[in-house]
């Protein structure tokens, strides 16, 4: 699985442990080793510049995803084809709001968005209520998957 990260923000993201998240939900989700993921974090005036002209909305936002080759997740009998996921986009001041927020920190803002937007190149939305809980209760149970993996890591 080839999933690169550049981070063109000026904020100190765990690179790492991003990595490990994105490898975690691509294999929870049965995605073909030879899937191409790319996560790109990103300025405030960047993300702003992206969402205006991708999304027509004005200001920053916390995630955007571009899907390339539209795959969907394998099962235990099929793993997705190999093929290009596309493009996570993540603004970490954003995100390092939201965190505040949230009462938890910039890093798991950061791992949460990007589960969030791995789930959208993979054809979940959040349009619909039955959407909505599909996507959200899937990105839930991805989260506290590695979390776990995580702790057990820090076990070793």
């Amino acid at each position: 699985m080839s999933i690169e990260i550049n981070n063109e923000s000026n904020h100190d993201v765990d690179e790492a442990r991003l990595l490990r998240l994105a490898t975690h939900v691509l294999d929870e989700l049965r995605i073909h080793p030879d899937a191409d993921l790319n996560i790109v974090l990103v300025d405030v005036g960047p993300m702003e510049e992206l969402h205006v002209q991708w999304m027509d909305e004005p200001g920053p936002t916390d995630v955007l995803s571009f899907p390339m080759d539209e795959l969907r997740p394998g099962s235990i009998e099929r793993r997705t084809p190999p093929g290009l996921l596309g493009d996570v986009v993540v603004c970490p001041q954003v995100a390092e709001e939201q965190a505040r927020a949230a009462g938890h920190s910039t890093m798991d803002e950061i791992l949460l968005l990007v589960a969030h937007g791995t789930l959208h190149l993979l054809g979940f939305d959040h349009a619909e209520p039955e959407e909505h809980k599909e996507m959200f209760d899937l990105q839930r149970d991805l989260l506290i998957g590695f979390a776990m993996a995580e702790r057990e890591r820090g076990r070793r």
